[in-house]
């Protein structure tokens, strides 16, 4: 499987994507935004998404964990297990780092002035409607993310379900040549018995013969000898051809 095609490489790019954004977005909370209220929502998106990236980055570890039972089924490698292992790895340090720079920040900054006790109050209550259109919009996100990976599991178990029904019906193919080739060696083996007791049967016949031509020519004369020699020969083609060319 290309790593286009892989879930794997598909979901990984789109956390790489919410990194980048985080990353972003820390270095301008680390800046310090000139409005108090600029700055609390910084903090709390920020902490919403590295939340996030480490779900995401969890849920692709579970992922991970199935495919390590059984890795050619997938196609894949223990090479390849170990590099996904790394990059989740790195990723969710990646959010942990931030999100605890975030945490410290926070704390810091509301052991502060009064101003900073305002932001305190604010990061406290409870949000406003702008605040809560960004958490449902947070919430959907998410409800688009599973579904996306819902979807790209039942396609992988479809595709695994094409191909198990083509293994068993070229098993069936192999099956019924299989049970071809063994009537025909019953056919052949019957043909070989038929043949040697034919052979048997005209053996008998031929002894029977010379003991009786053998008795004959003990009580003939020499001339009735002869014309019994020559009879035996003509009867001797005679059963020759009736045997082997008929």
């Amino acid at each position: 499987m290309s790593s286009a095609q892989d879930p794997f490489y598909i979901v990984k790019e789109e956390i790489q994507e919410s990194i980048d954004k985080l990353q972003s977005s820390f270095h301008q909370w680390e800046r310090g935004a000139s409005d108090a209220g600029e700055q609390v929502r910084l903090t709390k998106e920020l902490l919403a998404a590295c939340e996030s990236i480490v779900w995401q980055v969890d849920e692709l570890d579970k992922a991970i964990s199935v495919a390590a039972r059984d890795p050619s089924w997938y196609g894949i490698d223990e090479a390849e297990l170990e590099k996904r292992r790394r990059w989740t790895s790195t990723a969710r340090t990646q959010a942990v780092s931030v999100k605890k720079a975030v945490v410290a920040g926070k704390e810091l900054n509301l052991s502060g002035t009064a101003s900073v006790n305002g932001m305190r109050r604010e990061l406290m209550r409870m949000p406003d409607t702008q605040q809560t259109g960004k958490s449902n919009q947070y919430t959907q996100d998410n409800d688009n993310f599973i579904q996306s990976e819902s979807d790209r599991q039942m396609l992988l178990i479809k595709q695994q379900d094409e191909e198990l029904d083509e293994l068993s019906a070229s098993v069936e193919r192999i099956g019924g040549v299989g049970l071809t080739i063994h009537e025909e060696l019953l056919a052949q083996e019957r043909i070989i018995d038929d043949l040697g007791t034919e052979m048997d049967t005209t053996s008998n016949r031929l002894d029977f013969v010379q003991k009786k031509v053998a008795m004959v020519m003990k009580k003939a004369s020499a001339k009735g000898q002869f014309m019994m020699i020559l009879f035996l020969v003509v009867l001797f083609v005679i059963l020759f051809v009736l045997v082997f060319l008929t």
